[in-house]
């Protein structure tokens, strides 16, 4: 998220992957503030082992477009609301991504959707006997 003011809207997402029993982390990266930072973690990402990027935003909304530049893995932007156009600026942000840099798009304050879109966690391989 970029802002730790975004946590509202995307502890659903986090309560959604509690359900599935999905792991996930929460960091703040900022498109505007940090980033470097942002960069590095996108580009970190499927090294982690991490399946998908949830990246929500408020306003300008450019978080989730410059992780996906930066990352192989899907993305799923979440535009949040501000007191300011009830964040249809975030939405319109977020779904107008140029070819080749792909964002899935929820609703604005979508942070449930989002967390439910990547499914429960997949099994562990089996051993070969």
């Amino acid at each position: 998220m970029g802002s730790d003011s975004d946590w509202p809207t995307m502890k659903a997402a986090a309560e959604a992957l509690d359900e599935f029993g999905v792991s996930y982390e929460v960091r703040v990266v900022s498109a505007h503030r940090t980033p470097m930072a942002m960069l590095d973690y996108a580009r970190a990402a499927a090294g982690r082992g991490l399946r998908v990027i949830i990246a929500g935003a408020g306003g300008a909304a450019h978080l989730p477009g410059m992780v996906a530049s930066a990352t192989p893995l899907p993305v799923i932007g979440v535009p949040v609301p501000l007191k300011h156009l009830d964040g249809m600026d975030s939405l319109l942000s977020i779904v107008q991504m140029p070819a080749g840099v792909p964002v899935a798009t929820v609703s604005i304050g979508g942070g449930r959707n989002a967390g439910a879109a990547p499914g429960p966690e997949p099994p562990a391989p089996e051993e070969p006997p």
